[in-house]
């Protein structure tokens, strides 16, 4: 069974509520109804529920009625959330009135929900920024325990079932952090590891963190700040199965790796990259992509602590698709 269908088959198995703001933009609630059609999660819609019906009867869409419609200008918990809103964000300034009408806002609204414990994760960005998808979510939702920085992650399904887990290698940071410190590149690799877990299914994650440098092959202060951050996330997940520093080769191919790093458990055995900053994370992952022929599915983003997670822009309605199941995988594991 392909990746995508096991985890499509995983969010099956155990429906989870995922929150789409972006009611009102074809491709969210066309992949929302099938998502319905399909039984993959329990959508909860935000807006009008005579217009959001309208919109897709307009559309063709069959299935909407069963989604949860909630529209903040008229929910009764409208103002218990702003007083949520307001309680959490006090000491940054935030005034009564301006939880208020910033509750209105769909976005906050979502993550509002989600932090009730009335849904399990949200969904936004085909219509708003990375930024406007991340601030509610920081501000309400916050990281997950021990975590300080949000991340990304990348499931590639590369066409060489040698390497990783049958072909299939989890990277991260690929979309957030431009340049992690050690304590943060710490972060990442526990964060990415669990997404292998929770979304890619693995049951033995292998973490490889990279840099131009195997074993003291070379010197210099960013080599320096992935060991240091491999002895920092092993200190923050003891049961982690971690190396590093390593060389993607090392990382990856039986034979170096043997060479490279003798008596490493995870050189050429690895099934979780993670790379020392977004520029090296970023080029690679496009690169296995265009040239290697991978499959990039992602990225998901880590480290919050119930997940929201980011569309592109110029996504299809496959896309979100394919990103409820993600995050309703993520929800099962973040409970």
């Amino acid at each position: 069974m392909a990746l995508i269908d096991q985890i499509i088959a995983r969010a099956k198995s155990n429906r989870q509520r995922i929150v789409l703001p972006e009611s009102f933009e074809e491709r969210t609630i066309t992949a929302a109804d099938k998502a319905l059609a399909d039984e993959i999660a329990d959508i909860i819609l935000i807006g009008n529920k005579e217009k959001v019906l309208a919109y897709a009867k307009e559309l063709g869409l069959k299935n909407i009625e069963k989604a949860t419609i909630i529209d903040p200008e008229t929910s009764e918990k409208t103002a218990e959330y702003a007083n949520l809103l307001y309680e959490l964000r006090k000491k940054k300034g935030m005034t009564p009135e301006e939880a208020a009408k910033l509750v209105l806002n769909p976005l906050y609204f979502g993550c509002l929900i989600i932090k009730s414990g009335d849904a399990d994760g949200q969904i936004s960005g085909a219509l708003s920024t990375t930024g406007e998808t991340l601030r509610p979510a920081l501000q309400i939702i916050k990281c997950a325990p021990g975590i300080s920085c949000v991340s990304g992650a990348m499931l590639m399904i590369t066409k060489t079932p040698q390497y990783g887990e049958e072909g299939v290698i989890v990277c991260g940071d690929v979309a957030v952090t431009p340049a992690p410190d050690a304590s943060q590149l710490a972060q990442i690799a526990v964060c990415t590891a669990q997404t292998a877990k929770s979304v890619a299914g693995f049951a033995d994650p292998r973490v490889a963190m990279l840099s131009f440098s195997t074993k003291g092959s070379a010197k210099h202060e960013v080599v320096d700040k992935v060991v240091e951050a491999t002895r920092l996330a092993k200190e923050l997940a003891p049961e982690l199965k971690i190396d590093g520093e390593l060389q993607a080769d090392a990382a990856l191919v039986p034979s170096v790796g043997a060479k490279k790093a003798p008596g490493s458990d995870i050189a050429g055995k690895a099934n979780v990259l993670v790379f020392p900053n977004l520029e090296v994370g970023n080029i690679a992952y496009k690169l296995m992509q265009r040239i290697g022929g991978a499959d990039a599915i992602g990225p998901i983003l880590q480290g919050i602590a119930r997940p929201v997670n980011d569309l592109s822009r110029g996504c299809s309605v496959d896309d979100v698709y394919k990103m409820v199941a993600i995050t309703a995988c993520q929800a099962m594991d973040a409970k």
